[in-house]
C-alpha cells in the first residue's frame, strides 16, 4: 500500500538528500527498473544505504573511491532476501535515471519512480524479489497511472545496460 504522501507501507524507510520536488503539475506514470550491488557482485552490505545516503566510505573497497563522489538515489530497493527498503517519497523526484529520455520525453527523473533490485547484469534475481518488486507494482499501479515499466537501459541506452539480461520482464507483466 503506498500512503497519501507517497511512502510504502509497511516498508523500511531510510531517507535520501538525493531528492528534490518534481515539476509543478508533473503525472507520475513511469516506473523504472534498476540493478545494482556495492561492491559490485556482492550482496548484504550496507554499501547502497550508504551511497543513496551520501556515506559511502571511499577507503573502505576501491570500487568506492569511484563513486562516493556521486550524488544518486532511487525511490526503492528489494534486496535480494526480498526486503522493500524505501528512500525517497513517490512525490518526491529521485536521482535515480540521469540523462534519460523515453518516447522524446526527456528528464525522466520527473515523472518516473526508480525501483533497484539489489542484482547485476551476470546472474538471476530471486524469486522472492519478483515477489516483492511484483506487490509493489500493484501498490503503485492502485496510486499512480502508471503507463510505462522501463528497464533504465530503455531510457538510457548505450549508457546503461541494467536491470540486464537476466531480469524476466514476463514476470512482471
Amino acid at each position: 500500500m503506498i500512503d497519501d504522501d507517497g511512502f510504502a507501507q509497511p516498508c523500511l524507510q531510510v531517507l535520501s538528500p538525493n531528492v528534490d520536488a518534481r515539476p509543478a503539475n508533473t503525472v507520475i506514470d513511469m516506473i523504472v527498473i534498476h540493478n545494482i550491488s556495492l561492491p559490485p557482485q556482492h550482496y548484504g552490505g550496507n554499501g547502497i544505504m550508504a551511497l543513496f545516503t551520501n556515506q559511502l566510505d571511499p577507503a573502505e573497497h576501491p570500487y568506492y573511491a569511484e563513486i562516493a563522489h556521486l550524488k544518486v538515489s532511487s525511490h526503492f530497493l528489494i534486496r535480494r532476501d526480498g526486503e522493500l527498503i524505501q528512500f525517497a517519497a513517490c512525490a518526491q523526484r529521485a536521482w535515480h535515471a540521469g540523462l534519460s529520455s523515453w518516447q522524446g520525453r526527456e528528464r525522466c527523473n520527473d515523472f518516473s519512480i526508480g525501483i533497484e533490485l539489489e542484482g547485476s547484469d551476470v546472474e538471476a534475481f530471486t524469486e522472492v524479489q519478483y515477489l516483492t518488486l511484483q506487490t509493489l507494482l500493484t501498490a503503485l499501479k492502485l496510486r499512480y497511472p502508471i503507463k510505462h515499466i522501463v528497464g533504465h537501459s530503455e531510457i538510457a541506452p548505450g549508457r546503461k545496460t541494467d536491470p540486464g539480461p537476466f531480469f524476466d520482464w514476463e514476470r512482471i507483466v
